[in-house]
């Protein structure tokens, strides 16, 4: 007689952390796949370093103000919190980051090597800013690497309602701005995702969802579907790797991302050739 699988309680808190997890990995990917192609389109691809940089450097401000204008409040009233929705913190890195990318916008005529340059400095002189205001921080370091690497195992179902219905709207916005070619609504539109992407998972796997799938999708047939299929399975791979070896998973993430990316390319072209030699035939 076959025996049912009996979820254990270690596996059920397993599968409570990293529901949420993927999820908020889905959420980042449902707009940041249409958002790279696009970047890479432009020639513009670190355009989201910038400004995650930019809308990090606004959270850690803003903390670091109501420091110290509470200087004799409670220690915690000074920590970044990496998921909030309605904190001072968090709108102040929506300000930002909008701010950093209607900036950039300004300078959409100058040549791509120029913008490219703009783009670099501007993320080298936000990461400065963000490491120095850390520099005297009880946990400084430990806030510095949950806006690199994120966080995203620490992602709970509460976190996901309001980055849900804003990627939703993002999502369609995205939609009807490529309809109307509404260059300039573009801009706020991509550092309102990249905003909400940075609080969710970090910098580093901001830049990884936005531009590893579309690097597999570029110049390729049904470009959104590979891009999604690499996001979806770089995730998958990902946080299920972190969990079992119990690694970093922004990192894990990265990496499998990379990885499922390779793999999605080299079937996309092996497709492509057999379908082109039948063709041939």
């Amino acid at each position: 007689m076959s025996r049912r699988y009996q979820p254990t309680p270690n596996s059920v808190t397993t599968i409570s952390i990293v529901l949420p997890a993927l999820v908020a990995g889905l959420l980042v990917a449902l707009t940041h796949v249409p958002l790279g192609i696009e970047v890479l389109r432009r020639g513009i691809v670190f355009i989201d370093l910038a400004v995650a940089q930019t809308a990090a450097l606004g959270t850690i401000l803003a903390a670091w103000l109501d420091a110290r204008l509470h200087a004799d409040a409670h220690a915690h009233s000074a920590d970044v919190h990496a998921h909030s929705t309605v904190e001072p913190t968090t709108l102040a890195a929506y300000a930002t980051a909008i701010a950093c990318a209607s900036g950039l916008h300004l300078m959409r005529h100058a040549p791509a090597r120029i913008q490219e340059a703009v783009i670099g400095c501007t993320f080298v002189l936000a990461a400065s800013a963000s490491v120095l205001l850390l520099s005297n921080h009880p946990q400084g370091g430990e806030h510095l690497k949950d806006v690199l690497v994120g966080q995203i195992l620490w992602v709970r179902w509460d976190d996901l309602y309001v980055a849900a219905a804003i990627s939703v709207l993002v999502a369609l916005g995205l939609v009807l701005l490529k309809k109307k070619q509404n260059r300039f609504i573009f801009y706020p539109t991509f550092a309102v995702a990249i905003t909400l992407a940075t609080q969710l998972v970090g910098v580093y796997l901001v830049f990884a969802t936005l531009i590893i799938p579309a690097l597999v999708a570029y110049r390729r047939r049904r470009p959104l579907v590979l891009a999604y299929l690499t996001a979806t399975g770089g995730y998958v791979v990902g946080l299920t790797i972190s969990v079992a070896v119990d690694s970093p998973s922004g990192a894990v993430v990265v990496l499998a991302l990379a990885l499922v990316g390779a793999i999605v390319r080299a079937g996309s072209r092996l497709m492509n050739d057999n379908a082109t030699g039948h063709q041939n035939v």
